[in-house]
């Protein structure tokens, strides 16, 4: 998953939100020096990971992608599946979208004194100055934000246009991901890491 259905999977306070998002700035974090709120959120983020990317659903939707870019396929997934969310939304939420991404945006400015990383500040500052989420519904957006990690990979890749294989695949991904998101929702309901 991405940085919006993190969110989605979190509790509504700040130090969730830190939390689930640090699993994509963890590195050389010293959980012992976060908060309990933050690390809860962050082992939610790490169980939200595990169970995607090792769900058989999720294993055989990275066949769908050409050879040459199918090392990254979990990473192109991740991104398209906030699309899906945002497409979808009212299948899984009643709230309007754009209330819930205001939401996620207070926090993310409220918790910018508990980031642990330049990185993930500077990250985060991004993504409510310039709508990330409100983006990625839109198709051309998520083509922009896969080409983006492209190009921050420090090796030669063919990660580029990755959304071909997406779009060639649509439907069946798609029917893939409702069927698998209220999954992972039950499962870290029935986990409570952070309740």
């Amino acid at each position: 998953m991405n940085y919006f259905a993190h969110l989605v999977l979190a509790q509504p306070t700040v130090e969730s939100t830190v939390g689930n998002l640090l699993g994509d700035f963890a590195k050389g974090v010293d959980r012992k020096a976060l908060a309990a709120g933050i690390d809860a959120g962050l082992m939610n983020h790490r169980a939200v990971d595990r169970f995607t990317d090792s769900h058989e659903s999720i294993q055989r939707l990275k066949r769908f992608f050409s050879p040459q870019r199918r090392r990254f396929a979990g990473i192109a997934l991740d991104v398209y599946f906030d699309h899906l969310l945002m497409k979808n939304w009212q299948m899984f939420d009643r709230r309007p979208v754009a209330m819930v991404i205001d939401d996620f945006y207070q926090r993310l400015i409220e918790g910018q004194a508990l980031m642990p990383s330049d990185q993930m500040r500077s990250t985060t500052r991004r993504m409510v100055d310039f709508d990330w989420f409100g983006s990625y519904r839109n198709i051309e957006s998520i083509a922009h934000a896969l080409d983006r990690i492209a190009s921050r990979i420090r090796f030669k890749n063919q990660f580029h246009d990755a959304l071909e294989d997406l779009i060639a695949n649509q439907t069946d991904i798609e029917a893939v991901f409702l069927d698998f998101f209220p999954q992972l929702t039950k499962h870290v309901g029935e986990l409570q890491i952070e309740a």
